[in-house]
Formats: C-alpha cells, structure tokens, sequence
C-alpha cells in the first residue's frame, strides 16, 4: 500500500512539473505575445520567462509577413501565423503598381514603408491580418495622392508625397495600434515613349542653356576686348601726351641753357675786347657770317659760292677781329 501511495505521488508531481514546464513561456526581448484565458485576453507577456497555465490559457497567433528573393531576383511574399509580435521597427517592400496621374500617364511606383507596432492588443484585435491590410491600405493611399498630381510634379516632389502618404497612414493605422514612421517612393517609372519624350525635352534645354551660356560668354569677351582697347587708346594718349610734354620741357630747357651759354659767351667777348676799340656786336656778327659762309661752301658738290651783299662789312669785322689779337701777323 505504501509502495502503491508513493508512486501515485509521484506520478502527481510528476504531472504537476511537465504541466508547469509545458506553461514555461520564454519571451526575446523586443517581442510580446497576448495571451487569451478560455477564449478572453488575459495578459501581455513581456520579454523574459513568464508562466501560464496550459489548457486554460494559451498565446493568440497573428498574421505576419516576410518577403524574400527567389533564385530570378523576385521578391517572394509569404504570410506566417505566429504567437510571437515583433515590436521593432518592420519594412514592408511593396512591388510595383500602376498608378495614373492626373493627367492620364500611367506610371508604376514601388514605395518602402516603415512602421512599428505600439498597441500590441489593437493590432491583435481590431483588425484581421495585420499586414494585408497594411499593403492595401498603403496601395490604395498612394492612388489617391498620386491622382491628384501631374507627372512633372510626382517626378519633383517626392519629399511632399512621401509626408502625405506617412500622414494619411499613420492617422489610418492608429486604431490598430500601429505607427507609422516613414513612406519612401524607390522607384518611378514613367512609360517609356513618355521617358523618350523627356529625354529629348532635357537635351534640348541643355542645349539651349550651352547657347546662352556661349551667346553671354562672347558678350562679355567683346565687353572685356572694348574696355582693354579704351584703356590702352586712354593709356597711349596720355603717354604721348606726357612725352610731348617732356619734350617742350626739354626743348624749352634746351633753349634757355643755349641762350645762357650765348649770354656768357657774349660776356666773354666783352670782357676780352673792353680795351680794344672794335664793337662787341660787330665781332658776333662777323662769326656768324663766317659760320654762315662756311657751310654754304661745305657741300661736295658745290660750283658756286655765294657772297652776301655786305661782303665789305664782314672783311671790316675781320678786321676788328684782328686787332682782338695785336700780337698777331
């Protein structure tokens, strides 16, 4: 009997410690999971070891979605149902989709969306896959902006669609407990007789751009050229202006040195025939006619001699100038 009591105790304990250790709920950290009593939210297990009680208590699943690339490059999507709810901050990559602008182009836009889980209950009971409805909201939303947008403005404006498309997300969301951090537009692809067509209208402007830049170039080389020749017309002018200058200066310089030197001269002679009786101006006189005399007869080939007609008056000047030397013969 002791032996049969013994072992029913201890197949009670036993029981009692796989039931614990099959409650034993080991949580990651940055991860919860809600647990349900007979059906009813029961709690939120935080990060770490946390206890519950199996049969009556067990963790509630959530759609979650993960995507991956096959072999040719193509993002593979699949939906997981799982206890465990990651509250880091999760990518969703969307493929591409068309969407029309509001004037008639359709283009096709793959947008990344970033966003976190914050209410982990909401996200859990306000709405049914959590992720489709993420995916379709954000399609949906990006018709919407997009319709109201020409293509040149969704081509140049993607910081603006990005903040509405987060705004209108993140206030949508809300209620499923989910925040929504950022909206980013990757890729917008226009059609390609629409790609040829801009193409061909920035060639053109950077044509007409190189043209203005080289018609203005030009402009300002003639500019430059016109300036730099009035300067050196003005530089010139005034250089020889200058010159002309030094030169009467010099002329005049010359001339007043010429007629001092002829005054000392004329003092000389002066003083040299003060004793004598012949007359200062006479003897000038005669040096110059004799210096006159001279050069008509310096040429080589000159036959005829002229003789001024006061020929007389210059033999008497001689003769002054002889008696300036009585000691002479």
């Amino acid at each position: 009997m002791e032996i049969g009591t013994l072992t029913v105790i201890i197949a009670l304990v036993g029981i009692v410690v796989v039931y614990v250790l099959s409650g034993l709920t080991i949580v990651q950290q940055s991860e919860t999971c809600i647990v349900e009593r007979l059906g009813k939210y029961n709690k939120t297990l935080n990060s770490g070891i946390n206890i519950i009680w199996p049969i009556l208590e067990k963790p509630r699943r959530i759609y979650t979605r993960h995507s991956q690339q096959d072999w040719n490059g193509n993002v593979v999507v699949t939906f997981r149902y799982t206890p465990r709810i990651d509250l880091r901050e999760q990518v969703y990559d969307f493929p591409e989709q068309n969407v029309i602008t509001k004037d008639n182009v359709t283009t096709r836009i793959n947008a990344l969306l970033y966003f976190q889980i914050v209410d982990p209950v909401k996200a859990v009971y306000e709405i049914n896959n959590l992720p489709n409805a993420i995916e379709k909201l954000t399609q949906t939303t990006l018709r919407n902006v997009i319709g109201e947008l020409e293509l040149d403005e969704t081509l140049t404006s993607r910081d603006t669609i990005n903040a509405k498309l987060r705004n209108v997300l993140d206030e949508a969301t809300n209620k499923w407990g989910v925040k929504v951090n950022r909206v980013e537009l990757q890729d917008i692809t226009p059609p390609s007789t629409v790609r040829d067509a801009m193409e061909q209208q920035m060639q053109a402007e950077r044509e007409r751009r190189a043209k203005i830049l080289r018609a203005e170039g030009e402009k300002q080389s003639a500019i430059l050229s016109s300036e730099g020749e009035k300067q050196s017309q003005i530089n010139y002018a005034a250089a020889e202006k200058e010159a002309q200058v030094l030169k009467a200066q010099g002329e005049a310089e010359a001339k007043v040195l010429q007629a001092n030197a002829e005054a000392e001269a004329i003092r000389l002679v002066s003083n040299a025939i003060a004793n004598t009786k012949t007359d200062p101006a006479t003897y000038l006189l005669a040096v110059k006619y004799i210096e006159t005399l001279r050069e008509m007869a310096s040429g080589q080939d000159s036959k005829t001699v002229y003789m001024p007609y006061e020929a007389s008056s210059v033999l008497g000047s001689l003769g002054g100038i002889k008696d300036l030397f009585p000691g002479t013969k």
